[in-house]
């Protein structure tokens, strides 16, 4: 009897195709209640730090170089207080093989699936992932499928969108383009069941934990240049998965003091799965249609349990706007000589902005660059959104209205980073994830675990617990 492939069966057997083609077993780290021993998933189905670093070295990835942006801060400093004005430095992580960071991740996952036995990979990505996915499965001399969820029901794809397709192609993947919606992930669960590949998933132990090189060079880099950790780190945040690995990696590396920052665009009012909606943004990722829910909801991803959960590890969380994120990629490369694609000058962004708020003699650092190319390109960008009705010009950045227009600042002294409220963040979480236990009722343990997720107090997840009607035993 052929096997039922309808919408309905294939969602029905997500269980078994998921613990089928990760190779993780996630329900013997579930405990009693709502909670999962995280740090037991991470150790039991990751690598150790030498590992990792040993794995990416074997196809060039890692090791990429700090750089000093003098003119940038030089500017930063032109409209800073007096005695402020942070020195601002990038970790170029366009060196790697793929272009991004996202290399790191994919080097473990692709390394773990042939250690496995598995004959091809494949992904769920928009792009950057998918390419580095790709890469990584061309250098093993594995099979690699990219799903990527590419246009509207007119069938039209944002250029970023398409750019990030034709790379994944040029390093041998199929590339399966959807629409936007739940069609996404029917198509990557019947093709995971159907070709018994791997699921080379963002969200994945081995795939966080490859990150976590990242946030240790950073540390060793800057101990070796400058003698000290950076202060701030600042991660451009979607999934959630860049600021997690960084920021383990930088406890791991003992720089426990240095404050990480989370900065998304901000596209609030946009709905990221909306027919409508999907080509009236100008970002791909790094922003709130993928920062917010996943802070609040982390195992929304395509894994039982994700491993990046960035609340764990997050001091701060900053909002930009679509131009400045634009007004700070022509500033890179006509002040810096630098051309670098959107998602890191997302984080450069905000860190220009911060830069100000700090003292001279201390450091801000933008984790992360990435590739650029034809489709990712500014021009390439504000001339879809102009076809989409967009209205585009120079003004006071705070007066722009999501999917309405994009306003580049008239000068640099617009530039902000809005705080987001950490606590209606953490709020929010805790009411995501109580709404688990049965009868209203949380353990201790579930406590403890809600106070590690939201990195906050057992008063204040006591508070927030019994305003929300739980009982706790």
């Amino acid at each position: 009897m052929a096997k039922d492939f309808s919408y309905e069966a294939v969602m029905s057997r997500r269980p078994e195709i998921m613990k089928a083609s990760v190779g993780i077993d996630y329900s013997l780290f579930e405990q009693d209640g709502i909670g999962f021993d995280y740090e037991r998933m991470m150790k039991e189905t990751g690598y150790t730090l030498a590992e990792m670093q040993e794995i990416q070295g074997q196809t060039g990835v890692g090791n990429t170089p700090l750089f000093e942006m003098h003119n940038l801060t030089a500017l930063a400093r032109k409209y800073a207080p007096k005695g402020k004005g942070a020195r601002i430095f990038i970790k170029d992580e366009a060196g790697n093989p793929s272009g991004s960071f996202k290399a790191r991740r994919a080097a473990n996952a692709v390394y773990h699936a042939k250690k496995l036995g598995y004959k091809g990979v494949i992904a769920a990505t928009s792009g950057n992932y998918g390419a580095a996915v790709a890469s990584q499965a061309a250098m093993h001399g594995l099979k690699c499928i990219i799903v990527q969820e590419c246009y509207d029901s007119h069938y039209v794809g944002q250029p970023e969108i398409i750019e990030k397709a034709r790379k994944c192609e040029a390093y041998g993947a199929e590339v399966v383009q959807t629409s936007v919606g739940p069609e996404l992930f029917y198509i990557f669960l019947k093709l995971l069941e159907e070709t018994g590949y791997f699921n080379a998933s963002l969200y994945t132990p081995f795939g966080i934990a490859g990150v976590e090189t990242l946030g240790y060079e950073i540390a060793m880099q800057f101990r070796e240049r400058e003698g000290k950790d950076p202060d701030v780190v600042v991660c451009t945040n979607a999934g959630g998965g860049n600021l997690t690995g960084t920021a383990r990696g930088l406890i791991k590396a003992g720089a426990v003091e240095t404050q990480v920052v989370a900065a998304s665009v901000d596209l609030t009012g946009l709905h990221m799965a909306s027919d409508t909606d999907f080509n009236r943004k100008s970002f791909t990722t790094g922003h709130t249609g993928f920062g917010m829910p996943f802070a609040t909801n982390p195992d929304r991803s395509d894994v039982p349990r994700s491993a990046a959960r960035s609340l764990r590890y997050m001091d701060r969380y900053v909002l930009v706007n679509q131009g400045e994120v634009f007004y700070m990629t022509e500033a890179l490369a006509q002040l810096q000589g630098l051309e670098r694609g959107p998602a890191g000058n997302t984080a450069l962004a905000a860190a220009f902005a911060l830069a100000q708020e700090m003292d001279e003699n201390q450091i801000i650092l933008v984790q992360e660059t990435e590739y650029t190319g034809a489709g990712k390109h500014i021009q390439a960008q504000l001339t879809f959104a102009r076809e989409n009705g967009i209205d585009i010009f120079f003004g006071n950045p705070e007066d722009e209205v999501k999917g309405k227009n994009i306003i580049l600042p008239e000068h640099p002294s617009m530039m902000k980073a809005r705080d987001v409220d950490m606590n209606k963040l953490r709020a929010s979480y805790i009411k995501n994830i109580a709404a688990k236990a049965e009868d209203k009722v949380l353990l201790e343990e579930d406590i403890i675990f809600l106070v590690q997720e939201t990195k906050s107090t057992e008063e204040f997840v006591l508070a927030e617990v019994k305003s929300l009607g739980y009982q706790v035993r």
